[in-house]
């Protein structure tokens, strides 16, 4: 059950120092299941087939050369509850003969936003990335019309990208309205 910094007694900061940002393990595979369709009703008011998004989660955590997750955590006595998820995947350049990794799946617990959990997500990613001899740098892609989450991404040191995305989908297909 997911609760809120109110429920715990807590303010910001000493959030913050119960806060564990870590690999995600195949047992937080339903919580980052319920996360991210969330994050898709929320953000691209889209329901996505659990199953599938089950098993793609489950094909991620199982195969590190495809990328990883990243959980927050907050850890007090003996409860534990993930408050937050950011999924990382890889992107060869040959122009820096290395590797981008993306952001991707972001998403924080409503009741636990507004907190630094992102911040500190992102901060954790930062660390290693940087530490990383094969990695040149970070990127994210964010939906256009989320003015909200920009505004974050840009507090933490993001900057907009002189790049466009363009796709071709072959599984979840956009319809124009």
């Amino acid at each position: 059950m997911v609760t809120s910094p109110k429920d715990h007694g807590l303010n910001p900061m000493p959030v913050l120092d119960h806060l564990n940002v870590r690999l995600a393990t195949p047992e937080d595979a339903a919580t980052i299941v319920s996360f991210s369709a969330a994050m898709a009703l929320e953000t691209e008011g889209r329901r996505l087939d659990l199953d599938r998004l089950y098993d793609g989660t489950i094909a991620l955590l199982e195969s590190p050369d495809r990328g990883f997750f990243m959980v927050a955590e907050l850890e007090q006595a003996d409860d534990r509850q993930l408050l937050g998820q950011l999924m990382i995947t890889y992107e060869w350049s040959d122009w820096r003969n290395g590797a981008f990794w993306w952001i991707q799946s972001v998403y924080v617990d409503p009741a636990w936003r507004r907190q630094s959990i992102f911040r500190r997500m992102h901060e954790t990613v930062m660390a290693a990335a940087k530490t990383s001899p094969n990695v040149c740098g970070v990127r994210l892609y964010v939906e256009e019309s989320n003015g909200a989450a920009q505004a974050v991404y840009r507090k933490v040191g993001l900057t907009p990208s002189s790049y466009a995305i363009f796709e071709t989908d072959f599984v979840l297909v956009r319809t124009r309205v």
